[in-house]
């Protein structure tokens, strides 16, 4: 062979690299990893979780370390069983366990906290394939699930101070039950006036579960995970502003009687909105799907609670379109690229 044609031809080490490569999506790589994501929702919740703490006392603590707890130690204990890769420390269980215990009372005993978690991880986590294949949001699976079992447990409150009346008067209704059950006149003197009813919803010095106290504090962690790219600031917009908009359109005294503030700043809407509804796993994929599913979560739970046997409809909203999310994504599809890019 001439010296020219073994020039001509390619050396090993360009035959083994090969000039296209074709892979399966996604095609974009990104330095961020599961765990960090998920133990950056953690920090965002933190604060309203130390907030819980100082309000309602040692029971409310017992109760968040109960739920993270179980919720590691049963997907552990799981993927162990399994023969599966052991991701209990990925933040994605701890964040279930915490978003349980904040989602209830904190006098509820911490056993049914732990049945809870145990439900949320195995039944509706891993059961599924685990970490992105459950059809439903984890902690409120394990939330609904303790609702149908121990309903007089899981809707008894701790005492709050009667702010009309003194320092000495104290009832053990929620903001919502008192409005479900007595109206919204006596939902104001509660607090001894409109403007003071918004002031103790907003920094979280009122009755309810561990996270549905300080608005405030649950906006401020929404923001941080919105500034750090991890949630899409368009579905805690649509489904709290759907809950407004209805609420006050569809008031107790008739058309556009309600009060939207009130709405919006009342039960677990804060927290479902921006740490619940916005769940990567559970949510529909396309930017349209998203508005659809959180007007849609909004919608229901502005049903339930003006109409529904119970005062909050936040939990069973969330689950209802997260049975629908398969069916939006169906017929919410992105576009194909080229074409107009992904929607």
């Amino acid at each position: 062979m001439s010296e020219e044609a073994v020039k001509a031809q390619p050396s090993p080490a360009a035959e083994a690299e090969p000039v296209f490569t074709i892979s399966s999506s996604p095609h974009i790589r990104d330095s961020e990893t599961i765990p960090h994501i998920m133990w950056q929702v953690n920090l965002a919740l933190l604060p309203a979780a130390i907030f819980a703490v100082w309000w309602f006392g040692v029971p409310a603590l017992v109760n968040m370390l109960t739920g993270v707890v179980f919720a590691v130690g049963s997907e552990f204990l799981w993927q162990k069983a399994m023969g599966k890769p052991v991701t209990a420390l990925d933040g994605s269980a701890c964040i279930t366990g915490l978003l349980l215990a904040m989602s209830m009372s904190p006098l509820l005993p911490p056993y049914m906290v732990a049945i809870g978690s145990v439900i949320a991880i195995v039944v509706a986590k891993q059961s599924m394939g685990g970490l992105g294949f459950n059809i439903f949001n984890p902690a409120h699976i394990g939330r609904a699930a303790l609702m149908v079992s121990w309903p007089v447990a899981m809707t008894t409150w701790t005492k709050m101070q009667d702010a009309a009346a003194g320092v000495d008067a104290m009832t053990s209704a929620t903001p919502l039950n008192i409005l479900k059950m007595q109206g919204y006149d006596a939902l104001v003197n509660t607090f001894g006036g409109q403007a003071d009813m918004y002031l103790h919803m907003f920094l979280g010095t009122r009755n309810g579960s561990l996270g549905e106290t300080s608005t405030l504090l649950l906006l401020l962690g929404g923001l941080y995970l919105i500034w750090r790219g991890y949630v899409n600031w368009v579905v805690p917009a649509v489904m709290i502003l759907t809950v407004g908009v209805l609420t006050w359109i569809f008031g107790p005294a008739g058309l556009f009687t309600g009060d939207p503030v009130f709405h919006m700043m009342a039960g677990g809407l804060i927290l479902g909105a921006f740490f619940m509804a916005t769940d990567m796993v559970t949510i529909p994929m396309t930017v349209k799907g998203q508005i659809l599913f959180a007007a849609g979560a909004g919608a229901i739970t502005v049903l339930i609670r003006l109409v529904g046997g119970y005062p909050e409809g936040v939990c069973y909203s969330l689950l209802l379109m997260n049975a629908v999310t398969p069916l939006i994504d169906r017929f919410i599809r992105p576009e194909i690229f080229g074409t107009g890019g992904n929607k």
